[in-house]
């Protein structure tokens, strides 16, 4: 009885933790699509390496943690 109660969890949670991961292009897209909603139009968006030293304010990180993604203005 616990291993088909430990199996239903499984399923269901299963397709919740495969929606949940974004490639960090479905993400940057994201965070695109709510500036330009906010009316923003002089900025970067760049994916780099997590420990890279950057410009700017990093927004998200993405790639299993392994990446960010970082907002500057122009």
């Amino acid at each position: 009885m616990r291993n088909l109660f430990a199996i239903g969890a499984a399923l269901v949670l299963l397709p919740a933790a495969a929606m949940a991961a974004e490639t960090c292009d479905e993400m940057k897209a994201r965070i695109e699509a709510k500036l330009k909603g906010k009316g923003v139009k002089a900025y970067a968006l760049d994916i780099v390496a997590k420990d890279a030293k950057t410009e700017g304010k990093v927004v998200a990180t993405c790639g299993a943690g392994s990446k960010q993604i970082v907002y500057s203005r122009k």
